[in-house]
């Protein structure tokens, strides 16, 4: 007994689809394969971290940070000591105190001021 297979012509249609979908699925998922992979490479590579060559202390850390928020806040204030206070929150004698401290040139932001003042005098 043999069976036959009749083929009619909506079916090689059907047939056809599926095979483009099953392809376009592969390459789609071969695709997503590479970039998981390649994203995987890069993080992976993030955490290898270097042997720590200098010990970083928190002070210090802060101490800097501190200098560039205040250098911030007079450049913003164009020097005026107040309204840096201001910028920052802090009272005016905790500015000074730590300009002192930092040992911070106000020099620049004063001639700066200066200049501010002149263009719009004139």
């Amino acid at each position: 007994m043999s069976s036959q297979m009749v083929w009619r012509p909506h079916e090689f249609l059907i047939a056809d689809s599926m095979t483009n979908n099953q392809v376009i699925l592969d390459n789609r998922l071969s695709t997503l394969r590479n970039v998981a992979l390649t994203l995987l490479r890069e993080v992976e590579s993030l955490s290898v971290t270097e042997p720590v060559r200098h010990r970083v202390r928190l002070h210090d850390e802060v101490q800097r940070f501190e200098i560039e928020l205040i250098n911030s806040a007079l450049s913003r204030s164009r020097g005026n000591q107040t309204q840096a206070a201001q910028i920052l929150g802090v009272k005016l004698t905790t500015l000074n105190s730590k300009i002192k401290r930092y040992k911070i040139p106000l020099d620049e932001y004063a001639a700066s001021n200066e200049t501010t003042l002149r263009e719009n005098a004139a």
